[in-house]
């Protein structure tokens, strides 16, 4: 890939990688897109983003972390079944556009729906009692979506813990990060076992450039952005997310 082109798509990367790593998320919504844009091939797309994921969600779960975010509680009744089957997902070739389609509706309202909480306070209600039951069959679903898209699962765990009251903001990305974390885990070995390619050269330049926007995006958003203000932006990532998925 001409080293122009290489350079534009790591800068875009990286401040893609602070947007959503503020929030909880990895960013491989945008980083499809940005490489459909910059022509990478199809099948290279969905084995970099979901790397690219594993280092901005890892980066994301220690900053949620150790600001004392994260509740055991609220992620493993959605991992341990999600993470199976992101792996089932993962070795699924994805075809068609009509559920890409669908869950880019889904996410732009999901997105209007946080927006307009965001301004009406922080927290429109206490946090409900988690079903485990009702999140292991959203977990097996999610698993899915994740792995079939290379996404990770975020983008669809998130607007669910919030719009249900399961967590309040922050816990919601510190969760979410961690389920993005495994499921991309999942997700790119079992590509790599149907697969087993090397990444191309220029992957480790949007690696390095992930890495910087990751790190710096999780530290203002574990420890510096207000709840509304998380909320706002969250409502932006899916926004993007989904438009790029009904348009992509």
């Amino acid at each position: 890939m001409d080293p122009t082109l290489v350079a534009t798509l790591a800068t875009g990367m990286l401040v893609a990688a602070f947007l959503y790593a503020a929030v909880g998320h990895g960013g491989a919504s945008a980083y499809i897109a940005a490489m459909a844009l910059a022509g990478v091939a199809p099948a290279e797309m969905r084995p970099i983003a979901l790397l690219l994921n594993v280092v901005v969600s890892s980066l994301a779960t220690w900053k949620f972390w150790r600001a004392g975010h994260f509740r055991w509680s609220l992620f493993w009744p959605f991992a341990v079944v999600s993470v199976p089957m992101a792996y089932v997902g993962g070795a699924i070739v994805l075809s068609g556009t009509a559920y890409k389609v669908l869950v880019g509706l889904v996410l732009l309202y999901a997105a209007w729906q946080l927006w307009w909480s965001a301004r009406a306070g922080e927290e429109l209600r206490p946090a409900r009692l988690l079903s485990v039951p009702l999140a292991m069959v959203i977990g097996a679903a999610l698993g899915v979506l994740s792995g079939l898209t290379g996404v990770g699962g975020g983008i669809f765990l998130s607007p669910l813990l919030l719009l249900a009251g399961w967590a309040g903001t922050k816990q919601t990305s510190a969760v979410a990060a961690p389920f993005i974390l495994v499921n991309s885990m999942a997700a790119l070995l079992a590509g790599f076992v149907r697969n087993p390619t090397p990444p191309p050269d220029y992957a480790w330049w949007l690696m390095a450039a992930v890495l910087i926007g990751g790190w710096a995006g999780a530290e203002y958003g574990s420890r510096r952005f207000a709840n509304p203000l998380i909320r706002q932006v969250l409502a932006v990532v899916l926004g993007i997310a989904g438009g790029k998925m009904v348009l992509v």
